[in-house]
């Protein structure tokens, strides 16, 4: 065993079918310098003995953690990491040969980069049309201010793809068991205070949608609490980025994104007012803006295309991302 591993890879699991093929992606990596960390978090099926089987391995940590969570099994395995890097691996998906060392090199060349993440490559049924539009669009972002531009779009980043610094999680805390989903907000909260992340421009791990998905099963991957988590960076966002703060204008006058802006009122956001495709009582046309140099917009308009056709209209005449605006769906 490497007394000191560069690399922890903290893989927590609960009744996880494709464990043993998630273990032997991480044991058979080009890149060795690493130590592979699972955390068993009370799982009632065979997975326990699974994980048991590879025990014996001199890279592997086999711990126990009863308290139920993702978020509790991440973080104990976290807290028993020895690694300079700590990468993030659930017991669902495969990592191809060369992550490791891919995100490895990327964090070792710019010591600015706090989190190196990657492409994914979506393994599942066919007809899962949303979780593959999904993955096409996670895809497209790579680079650092593309993953700041669209970090309250969706979530940027596919969370088993991370490997992150460990003093990170020392400076900014450790993922919270709470009404938000875990790793989304944790990734918000890296976002808030300025953490650099990007992507290797290839897949790194073949990401697996099965029906027994958090995001499926879980209250805290509604979509309500995926707005509602990022209205509490998006208010603080808008704070240091929007000059008429506390005031916006949103794009959406529907009922779906009105009730998203609700969210931002209770973080203290004032809305001056709806742009939409018709004008109305507080709704202005879309061809009839409020002047840039006096509103700021956020637009929650999710429909698929309509979220890059406004971006487009928006820099057409002017608007610049970032500045005078920023998609929230």
């Amino acid at each position: 065993m490497v007394d000191t591993p560069l690399v922890s890879v903290v893989l927590p699991f609960y009744n996880a079918p494709f464990l043993k093929e998630a273990i032997e992606s991480i044991l058979h990596q080009s890149f060795q310098n690493f130590e592979l960390v699972l955390v068993n978090n009370a799982s009632t099926d065979e997975s326990a003995e699974v994980a048991k089987s590879f025990a014996s391995h001199d890279r592997v940590i086999l711990i126990h953690e009863e308290q139920r969570g993702v978020a509790h099994a991440a973080n104990a395995g976290i807290r028993a990491s020895k690694g300079q890097f700590i990468a993030r691996m659930d017991a669902d998906d495969i990592a191809f040969p060369e992550r490791l060392k891919q995100q490895v090199e990327m964090l070792e060349a710019e010591d600015d980069l706090g989190v190196a993440s990657g492409l994914v490559e979506y393994l599942g049924p066919a007809e899962n049309k949303g979780f593959i539009h999904y993955v096409n669009w996670l895809n497209t972002i790579t680079e650092a201010d593309e993953i700041t531009l669209n970090q309250f779009v969706e979530f940027p980043i596919a969370n088993p793809t991370t490997m992150i610094r460990k003093p990170l999680f020392d400076s900014y805390g450790m993922f919270e068991d709470n009404e938000f989903p875990e790793d989304y907000a944790f990734f918000l909260r890296l976002q808030s205070h300025g953490v650099k992340m990007k992507k290797v421009d290839q897949p790194v791990l073949k990401w697996r949608d099965t029906e027994n998905r958090l995001t499926r099963t879980d209250k805290r991957y509604t979509q309500d609490a995926f707005f509602s988590a990022k209205a509490v960076y998006l208010s603080k966002w808008l704070k240091n980025h929007n000059p008429f703060h506390p005031q916006v204008w949103v794009w959406g006058a529907g009922r779906v994104s009105r009730r998203r802006s609700d969210y931002l009122k209770k973080e203290g956001i004032t809305i001056a007012g709806y742009i939409d495709v018709k004008e109305g009582e507080g709704i202005r046309h879309y061809d009839n803006l409020p002047d840039k140099e006096e509103a700021f917009v956020v637009s929650y308009v999710f429909n698929r295309g309509a979220r890059d056709e406004i971006r487009s209209f928006l820099i057409e005449k002017g608007y610049e991302e970032g500045e005078h605006f920023i998609l929230a769906s």
